[in-house]
């Protein structure tokens, strides 16, 4: 009989990141962990999946239970539509979740299966997905990090999806910073140094690239338009009002429109913008801060609160761990 079993690296762990809609169809993204520590990033439509698991039932005619459905050992394929919410958004962002829990529940199948050159094979890296070809300006849909998975009357609703524009803009770096990149390395930019922003998320932590093609996040206040654009895109509104942020480190003004906070000041957030500052309320006065500072309060009596306090968040697209700012950044003058 065939040896259907591969070396030595297994697959731990299928998550996905977000998608890029299309007017034929969406491009689901997916972080891939594997068993050697890499980590690598695949784009696969949900017509790939569907062919995915015919194969599997081709390759595996037992384990799918084609023969008698008590041996099938297979994961249901997420086939359904009847289930998905109706708004386009909404309806990929269920496929996302749908289409990682079946990775995942393949990953714990019998090893003959989930070891497999069928399933490796899928969840490798293929040419395209290091370099993918998107359209300009496609739209990226990510699942909001500030989303709960509880909710009560007296919450305020979740934050729908975080969505990004796929459009590379060069920026200049004010200061020199040195930080590490999405795969761990030493990251060092000096004053002047352009950068390829790829994401910029509200946070204040842009995904960017350097002349050797490292990816790193870079705090936004370093960084200014080397052409322009006419001013930064307000985000969202965050629901409900009187939202609480507390500051990461101490922050002194440098200008007439900046608050001065001192470290664990908690602010309400009026107005965030993918510039990297916020516009915020402390002690009566309005003025801006840097959101590489600012992290969400949790609630009170919260089981998760202290986690929400010291953990980091994963970054768009899960390309490396965006930073947490516990100490304050010596930044530039906007």
């Amino acid at each position: 009989m065939q040896n259907r079993m591969t070396g030595p690296r297994e697959l731990v762990l299928v998550r996905g990141m977000g998608f890029v809609p299309g007017r034929r169809s969406q491009i689901f993204i997916f972080s891939v962990l594997w068993s050697d520590g890499s980590d690598n990033f695949i784009y696969r439509t949900f017509q790939e999946f569907r062919q995915f698991h015919k194969r599997l039932k081709d390759a595996f005619p037992l384990e799918a239970g084609l023969l008698k459905s008590s041996d099938c050992v297979l994961p249901r394929f997420p086939d359904a539509f009847i289930l998905l919410p109706s708004r386009r958004t909404r309806r990929g962002l269920a496929r996302l979740k749908m289409l990682e829990a079946y990775s995942q529940e393949l990953l714990g199948a019998p090893e003959t299966v989930s070891r497999s050159e069928v399933v490796t094979g899928f969840f490798q890296t293929q040419p395209g997905d290091l370099e993918p070809v998107l359209p300009q300006h496609s739209m990226v849909i990510i699942p909001s990090s500030w989303e709960r998975p509880e909710q009560s009357p007296r919450k305020p609703p979740a934050l729908g999806p975080d969505i990004y524009t796929l459009e590379t803009q060069t920026f200049r770096c004010l200061d020199s910073f040195s930080t590490q990149d999405t795969r761990g390395r030493p990251f060092k930019v000096g004053a002047g140094e352009e950068l390829d922003v790829f994401l910029r998320k509200p946070t204040g932590w842009w995904l960017v690239e350097n002349g050797d093609k490292q990816t790193a996040w870079f705090p936004a206040p370093y960084l200014e338009a080397v052409t322009p654009k006419g001013g930064c895109e307000a985000t969202p509104a965050i629901p409900g009002s009187g939202v609480l942020f507390w500051s990461a480190g101490a922050y002194q003004g440098s200008r007439e429109d900046e608050l001065s906070v001192p470290a664990g000041a908690r602010v309400t957030v009026l107005e965030a913008s993918e510039c990297g500052w916020w516009r915020c309320r402390y002690r009566d006065r309005d003025g801006l801060l840097p959101a590489v500072l600012l992290h969400r309060c949790p609630d009170p009596g919260s089981a998760g609160g202290l986690d929400v306090l010291l953990g980091a968040g994963r970054g768009p697209l899960g390309l490396g761990l965006e930073p947490v700012s516990p100490t304050p950044l010596p930044l530039p003058p906007r």
